[in-house]
């Protein structure tokens, strides 16, 4: 099978990689083409430094770097020297726990190390400096033109074409679908053009209508003059090491060290005004080195390293990497021009991974790595914004080595989008965390005087917290609370072809009475979680979609006939959910819709007040109530209406806690693209005999071999999230969500561990910085098994 024809632009570490992944997949009509000279062709990876630090908080990007590396060490293009990370403050010492525990997490090993030890893995180190550090021996130096020519020549060996001086003036489109790329030495046809054009690469996506959200940005590495202390031979003889607190990176290289420095301003370019390969001094991506902005780095080094004190920077570049909006890289197929993929901002760190994942989702439909982080369509509209993705690519520079707590939201450019309860929520003095742009409230500081269980976190846990969040916790299992779910994605699926695309679409039943409303999962052609929603039929032909983010509006309408629409009105619409035991006292006064006869998981439309609105009976508390829609032009009549009757406000804070409580997935952190519903306990929502669907016949394969199982484990403190469980003194999996359960007084964790670990009554360990917290597994839901509150 030669496959479809492929034109990959971009012959660096991430195009080589592809090329090589995809030939050996059968898929040889590939031309790889570039402006440059093939193996150094003037990117990023020509001038790379190479260091390769594999331990990552995503489990997707662990696992890209891991494979980056196994496959570098088999092509002769890896020193695998170990990778030490030292830590001369004490938050920095707690980090590296945390690091850790991200490390044994994903499967990597790695060694806790003390001062002396640091020392004795790299000399030049003032040990008098270090209170510690994190060593994986497997880390080490890429060597990236070299991996370059070495998985050039076996993708040649399998036919593809390697053309250099090959510069790409345009993609060339035929009625939304790609059909070739034109150069300065003529067009090439092609049914599949990817780009990997790095830091040109939002000049190249612009060629197929597609806005790119990359930023190229200047960062300094230097070298100094030759350093007695270190041997000439090998190109390595030390550890790569990194210094975060001072945000400063080291190699060595032929008795010379390299200082990488990511302290300095950020400098941004356009990808426009990026040199030509003939026009460029050096190398494109090259800039000249700024020696101020490398003062504080210098100083830093000579107090770290006292070896260098006698020493001088001999040279220096201003080297062009990608940054993105949120760190992660931008994969996938354009959502307007089939055909048109992208694989970009990606570091040599994690490129021969990326390359397996994209010929394994060119070539099979889907990757073995869950890359629903890094789907290049997983932007809202205003994150394409060329003020936001050049304004959020900086501030992504600043923190690359700062430690971020994992609710720790943006700050700039805020607010961007707020829901019509804003002004109210201000008055009541929210605290407010971000979530797709939205202003999102955590707990709110008017609600200081209602009465809160005794609970007081670990000092971690405590940022982003308040008391309040266990007030309103109470609040909402006690009497009625509304929560703003504005941010919750909105889709309007219609057309006369509605009911028969979701029943292909969901693993659910939606081919149901008009008022019915049905959770059900997004799976993908293996079987695989893409997402969970909950599907309301309002109309013969008209069905509102509860979605969790973009990807899911891209899957929809990638797979959507001609008689289909497919729309997201979050924007024009609001919503409040309405829940707890006074739920239906609070509402029924204010409504002519018999909320009685609502029954769980049913819909209907009418007013509340002068509101025009639709509730849906639904609950993510496990709670008797309501999620109540109107337009926004209305959402400040509706908020007041219910609020002016004793309805009490309630952040995200206490709706994480109660949705443990009751055992609801999240998708993104409890499952992913990488598990399927019988592992994830939503096997409920599978109706295989309702006729085939997308991952049907997968699904069957699947259910019948359950190796690991998504499991509820109770402790007495309270932990955040990707933290390691070991059991037997081994790790054993992670965890996906955490909160401190509030009504039932116990700190709550899920898990992903193997089957036979989930049995109740199974104790296991977390590992949390530098504890060991026991935890047991506990049958689920911990709150109201019977389904009683939710039914009453």
């Amino acid at each position: 099978m030669a496959g479809p024809s492929v034109v990959v632009i971009g012959a660096g570490v991430v195009g080589a990689a592809l090329a090589d992944e995809l030939s050996l997949r059968g898929w040889t009509e590939v031309t790889v083409v570039d402006q440059g000279d093939v193996p150094a062709t003037g990117g990023s990876s020509s001038h790379a430094p190479g260091l390769v630090f594999q331990t990552n908080g995503s489990k997707a990007m662990a696992e890209l770097a891991r494979y980056t590396v196994e496959k570098f060490v088999e092509l002769g293009a890896f020193l695998q020297v170990g990778g030490l990370e030292v830590a001369t403050s004490p938050e920095r010492l707690r980090e590296l726990h945390r690091r850790y525990g991200w490390a044994a997490s994903w499967g990597l090993e790695a060694e806790l190390l003390s001062p002396e030890e640091c020392v004795a893995r790299h000399p030049l180190l003032d040990g008098g400096r270090i209170l510690g550090g994190l060593f994986v021996a497997t880390d080490g130096l890429a060597l990236a033109v070299p991996a370059v020519a070495a998985q050039l020549d076996r993708a040649r060996a399998r036919g593809v074409r390697v053309l250099p001086r090959h510069e790409v003036l345009d993609v060339v489109a035929v009625d939304g679908r790609v059909t070739g790329v034109v150069t300065d030495k003529g067009e090439i046809s092609a049914d599949v053009v990817v780009c990997c054009a790095g830091i040109w690469g939002p000049r190249v996506a612009r060629m197929a209508g597609m806005s790119l959200p990359l930023t190229p940005l200047a960062h300094q590495l230097a070298w100094t003059g030759r350093l007695p202390e270190l041997p000439e031979e090998p190109v390595a003889s030390l550890p790569i090491l990194r210094h975060q607190d001072a945000d400063l990176y080291y190699r060595d290289r032929h008795g010379t060290l390299g200082v990488g420095y990511y302290g300095h301003r950020p400098m941004p370019v356009s990808a426009d005004d990026i040199l030509s390969v003939d026009a460029a001094e050096v190398m494109p991506s090259l800039m000249a080195f700024t020696p101020d902005d490398f003062t504080d780095a210098w100083t830093e080094t000579q107090s770290l390293l006292p070896a260098t004190r006698a020493a001088k920077v001999e040279e220096g570049v201003n080297g062009l990497f990608s940054f993105t909006t949120d760190n992660m890289p931008l994969m996938g197929e354009s959502r307007d021009v089939r055909g048109f993929w992208v694989a970009e901002a990606v570091w040599v760190t994690h490129s021969a991974g990326v390359g397996r994942a994209m010929a394994e989702w060119l070539v099979d439909g889907h990757s073995t790595v869950d890359l629903h982080e890094c789907d290049v369509n997983r932007f809202e509209q205003h994150q394409l914004a060329p003020d936001y993705v050049v304004a959020r690519g900086c501030q992504n520079y600043v923190e690359v080595y700062d430690i971020i707590h994992p609710l720790q939201p943006m700050e700039d450019p805020r607010p961007l989008r707020t829901s019509p309860f804003h002004v109210r929520q201000r008055e009541l003095g929210a605290v407010f965390l971000e979530a797709s742009g939205w202003e999102r409230p955590h707990w709110y500081g008017g609600n200081d005087g209602l009465p809160a269980p005794a609970f007081t976190p670990n000092d971690w846990a405590a940022r982003y917290w308040s008391p309040i969040v266990g007030a309103e916790a109470k609040a909402t299992r006690e009497g009625v609370a509304v929560y703003d779910m504005t941010a919750l994605k909105r889709l309007e699926v219609s057309g006369p072809g509605a009911t028969a695309f979701l029943q292909r679409m969901t693993t659910g039943d939606v081919d149901k009475a008009i008022g019915s409303v049905t959770y059900c999962l997004l799976l993908d052609a293996d079987g695989g979680i893409r997402s969970d929603v909950t599907v309301a039929r309002l109309g013969a032909g008209h069905y509102q979609v509860g979605a969790n983010g973009e990807l899911d509006l891209d899957w929809l309408d990638r797979h959507r006939p001609p008689d289909v629409f497919v729309r997201d009105v979050t924007a024009g619409t609001c919503c409040l959910g309405v829940w707890g035991p006074r739920a239906r006292e609070l509402v029924q006064p204010l409504t002519e819709v018999d909320l009685t006869a609502l029954r769980y998981f049913r819909g209907a439309r009418g007013y509340i007040g002068n509101v025009p609105v639709t509730l849906l009976r639904l609950s993510y508390v496990g709670e008797l109530g309501w999620e109540i829609y109107t337009t926004a032009d209305m959402g400040l009549k509706l908020w007041d209406t219910l609020l002016r009757e004793g309805a009490i406000p309630a952040g995200r804070g206490a709706f994480a806690s109660l949705r443990l409580e009751k055992g609801y997935r999240s998708f993104g952190t409890d499952m992913t693209f990488e598990h399927d519903p019988y592992e994830a306990g939503l096997g409920f929502a599978v109706k295989l005999g309702k006729g085939d669907f997308i991952g049907r016949d997968a699904l069957i394969e699947r259910k019948e071999s359950v190796r690991r199982k998504l499991t509820c484990l109770l402790l007495d403190d309270v932990v955040m999230g990707k933290e390691p469980v070991y059991h037997g003194g081994r790790p054993a999996g992670y965890v996906t969500s955490a909160a401190y359960g509030y009504t039932i007084g116990r700190g709550i964790a899920y898990a992903w561990l193997p089957a036979e670990l989930s049995v109740p009554g199974t104790v296991v360990e977390i590992g949390y910085f530098d504890r060991r917290l026991e935890a047991v597994v506990a049958a689920e839901p911990l709150f109201d098994p019977a389904m009683e509150r939710l039914r009453g």
